[in-house]
């Protein structure tokens, strides 16, 4: 069984839930998640399934030679990622070429996992990145306003320790927000409760890791459910006044007919 999918941010929003809440929600769009190959346990030691997402426009020949041998494919994914599988059985496992759909990993009140890569916001200091509250701006301080600090001592240790929080690259790291939830699948996208990482059509896994027990719906999923039970019922309706129709005119149609022969 695959847990999880590839997708792509699109953009956030707001929704309702059908008891009023107004809730943040991030769209992302799922399509074309393609079977590159299958590992296995006994060939590669462990069971997982690479699928790939999207086409590049300029790929490299191991990159179309990878695609070709593995799925036929005429064209290289623009993203290749592996998924572990739960069960290990690989005849129950899709086969490369294989698209596989949103409905049968994911469904309304899942609650999952989101890694992407976060957005990148270059050189930062201390301030920024760390939120350091910076020196005094009193008593003859005029340049320590966003400073650090001391960073280390001296004799002892006589270095700087690793991971000291210092000034740095911001951002452009793998992020994983974990807790997530599945409000509402749409034609080719997904909704997600909540704000994900990185940049718009930046790269999603998104991994089932339970279920949601007293899942809220959406407000329009509540309202075209209602409209599609009112449309089914007015049709009903309509059918049962022509059957009506038609028996009372076949009723009329034969009372004219017996009556001749009756006289």
């Amino acid at each position: 069984m695959i847990n999880a999918i590839l997708g792509q941010k699109k953009d956030q929003t707001q929704k309702f839930l059908s008891d009023g809440r107004r809730i943040p929600v991030t769209q992302v769009i799922v399509v074309d998640n393609v079977v590159v190959s299958i590992k296995t346990q006994d060939k590669d030691g462990y069971a997982a399934v690479q699928l790939g997402y999207g086409t590049k426009k300029h790929p490299t020949k191991a990159e179309t030679g990878h695609a070709k041998k593995g799925a036929n494919l005429d064209k290289a994914p623009l993203f290749i990622r592996e998924v572990r599988v739960l069960d290990t059985a690989t005849e129950e496992l899709p086969k490369p070429g294989e698209f596989l759909k949103l409905i049968d990993v994911l469904k309304p009140g899942d609650i999952i996992d989101v890694t992407g890569i976060s957005k990148g916001k270059g050189f930062a200091g201390g301030v920024k990145r760390y939120h350091f509250r910076g020196g005094p701006k009193t008593h003859g301080q005029s340049d320590r306003h966003r400073a650090p600090g001391s960073i280390g001592s001296g004799t002892t240790p006589g270095r700087v320790y690793k991971g000291k929080r210092m000034a740095g690259n911001m951002g452009n790291d793998r992020v994983t927000v974990e807790g997530l939830e599945v409000v509402g699948i749409e034609e080719g996208s997904l909704l997600i409760k909540g704000v994900v990482p990185g940049v718009r059509k930046g790269l999603l896994i998104i991994k089932k890791t339970g279920e949601d027990k007293k899942f809220v719906p959406l407000l329009e999923s509540v309202e075209k459910a209602s409209a599609a039970a009112k449309a089914m019922a007015d049709q009903q309706t309509t059918e049962a006044k022509a059957a009506e129709e038609i028996s009372t005119q076949e009723a009329v149609t034969e009372t004219l007919v017996e009556e001749p022969k009756a006289a």
